[in-house]
């Protein structure tokens, strides 16, 4: 199964094993710093590509920024 393009925050709490609200609140900065730069965003959820990176300082799988 193809993962979603974007990340969600309870998907973010259980892969970083932090709780919901922290979740909301990095996916929130993330989202902050991709509308800084132009991007739309969308409540709760953030591009996975952008996550992958700002984590763990890499873009898995080649994946690009996702601007709709």
């Amino acid at each position: 199964m193809k993962k979603e393009i974007f990340i969600h925050a309870k998907e973010v709490a259980t892969e970083l094993g932090i709780s919901e609200a922290h979740a909301y609140k990095l996916v929130r900065v993330m989202n902050a710093e991709l509308k800084r730069n132009g991007f739309i965003v969308i409540s709760g959820r953030v591009s996975r590509a952008y996550f992958n990176e700002k984590v763990y300082g890499s873009k898995k799988g080649g994946d690009k920024y996702v601007s709709i």
